[in-house]
């Protein structure tokens, strides 16, 4: 389409439907597959295939349609509304999360421990529950197992180790992501490659820390999401949050692999650009997880 268009009309597109019908399928087998259903897995990998084969298709189309300058200024103008109204839509996810660990936290544990009610709670439920955070539950939710049943004994997880050593891997990632984009706008193609492979090298490996931390935590500690209120918290964000490192780092890896093939200029990369925001945005989530989750 020419430039002289004051508005892009977009052609009729099947791939949004299909990814959804793929992200629908996989969730639901997901679902099932916690449920104890035998077909759940089953469903929960085809879902998948069909989400990565769509979106592969997808990326294929945008990227086509960019590099042959079908689109004018206001199309970069939409993406970019369209990537901020995302990001925060992001925030406003996290922000949900930390909220509820924030009220289990400082206001649902002491209210059944009795404070600001004097000892009527505490009567009232469980006579014998000492309100202290971490915990699992006023019936000793999970923990380890002793003689094959859960004792309810657990231990939390600590802020050093390797969340400590994930933090530093995703800080330097996004001194990675900065530097491979001034190599970009310098027009230094070998700066730009060097620098996506650092940062996507960088995320992969916090997930797979991440990965041997949860190991960690469900063979050696007795920390599982069936550990009562802290367990279900600590999961939940740091789960959502290794998804979406995840997420990121298979972006940059197109971005990547786009790079290679020549792609992006530093007057037309929003592309590029899009998923630095998105990586950015990830590394101030875990700075406020690992002070809030690990560390307080």
């Amino acid at each position: 389409m020419s430039t002289s268009h004051g508005y892009y009309i977009p052609h009729k597109a099947t791939w949004p439907v299909m990814v959804t019908a793929g992200l629908f399928c996989m969730l639901a087998g997901f679902a099932s597959y916690l449920n104890g259903s035998s077909s759940g897995a089953t469903f929960m990998f085809v879902g998948f295939a069909i989400f990565i084969a769509m979106v592969a298709g997808w990326f294929t189309l945008q990227a086509n349609e960019s590099e042959s300058g079908t689109y004018n200024t206001q199309v970069g103008i939409s993406f970019r509304m369209g990537m901020m109204w995302f990001i925060f839509s992001e925030v406003m996810f996290f922000a949900v999360f930390f909220g509820a660990l924030w009220y289990t936290r400082n206001l649902s544990v002491p209210w059944l421990g009795g404070e600001g009610t004097g000892e009527a709670t505490k009567a009232l439920l469980w006579p014998d529950y000492e309100s202290a955070w971490p915990t699992n539950g006023p019936k000793h939710l999970g923990g380890k197992l002793v003689d094959g049943k859960p004792s309810g004994e657990f231990e939390p997880m600590g802020a050093f180790g390797l969340p400590l050593l994930n933090t530093l891997l995703l800080l330097s990632s996004g001194v990675t992501c900065t530097w491979a984009h001034h190599g970009l706008l310098a027009k230094n193609r070998d700066q730009l490659i060097k620098g996506l492979i650092a940062t996507v090298t960088l995320g992969f490996l916090f997930v797979l820390c991440q990965a041997t931390e949860y190991h960690e935590a469900y063979t050696d500690m007795g920390l599982t999401l069936g550990s009562g209120i802290y367990g279900s918290t600590f999961f939940m964000l740091t789960g959502f949050h290794g998804f979406h490192v995840c997420v990121g780092a298979i972006i940059l890896s197109v971005v990547l692999f786009r790079s290679w093939k020549g792609h992006f200029k530093p007057e037309n990369h929003f592309a590029f650009e899009a998923a630095a925001w998105y990586w950015h945005f990830v590394d101030v989530v875990w700075l406020g997880l690992f002070i809030f989750v690990y560390i307080m």
